[in-house]
């Protein structure tokens, strides 16, 4: 099959998840109006936005995007799936983080000189991510949020991926190994996936937080803060 004929299967997948899930599809994401709530993913390719998965709302796009197929017929198609949620009382618990593969390009190699990386006590999770915090930060909130459950759950995933909580969102990169819409569905549901364990770590740790809804997504406005 040739590139453009596979952007456009890839692009219909999109939309036939959107309209399968109740999603709203956009070719290129946009900004919300003034005053309204940040929108996620602006700028992205095949943004969906709403609840991508059960009680899991945010938006998801295309990422790490390159060109492919011969001199005339070029097309541009995603190698993994992006997925952000507005999380902004995930803040309150750990600093800013990133959880990635090991199998990361070499050229993560000098960002991740400027950070501090975190070991857990899963000698497997290890194995398998690399996870850092901002220099000058303590790594212990952040060991101490991921439980060995979490952990155990994190090295299930049989895909690269990435994951991190950034300007007080939570964010989900699946790396595809095919352009599909099944692949598309797995890789939203374990964002959703992902997103439940931590706002459930969270509430453990007797974190304030908020109920799933349209506020994630940038739907709507966060409703007030539920104590704990």
């Amino acid at each position: 099959m040739s590139a453009a004929g596979e952007r456009e299967d890839w692009i219909a997948a999109v939309k036939a998840v959107a309209a399968d899930r109740g999603l709203t599809y956009e070719e290129v994401g946009g900004l919300n109006p003034r005053d309204a709530p940040p929108a996620l993913c602006p700028g992205g390719s095949n943004r969906l936005t709403g609840e991508l998965a059960a009680e899991f709302w945010g938006s998801s796009c295309d990422a790490d995007e390159f060109e492919s197929g011969g001199l005339f017929r070029k097309a541009v198609l995603p190698a993994a799936v992006l997925a952000k949620a507005h999380m902004p009382d995930l803040t309150k618990v750990v600093p800013a983080f990133d959880v990635e593969s090991i199998e990361s390009s070499p050229d993560e190699q000098l960002r991740r000189l400027s950070r501090l990386r975190v070991e857990f006590e899963s000698i497997e999770f290890n194995r398998r991510f690399i996870a850092t915090v901002p220099a000058g930060h303590d790594p212990i909130a952040l060991r101490e949020l991921f439980s060995p459950a979490f952990l155990t759950w994190t090295t299930s995933i049989d895909r690269e991926v990435s994951f991190g909580a950034s300007d007080r969102q939570l964010y989900f990169l699946w790396t595809l190994r095919e352009r599909t819409r099944p692949e598309l569905e797995r890789a939203l549901d374990d964002a959703g996936r992902l997103f439940g364990r931590v706002r459930a770590e969270m509430e453990e740790s007797g974190v304030a937080t908020y109920p799933a809804g349209p506020w994630h997504a940038g739907m709507a406005p966060f409703p007030a803060a539920d104590p704990r």
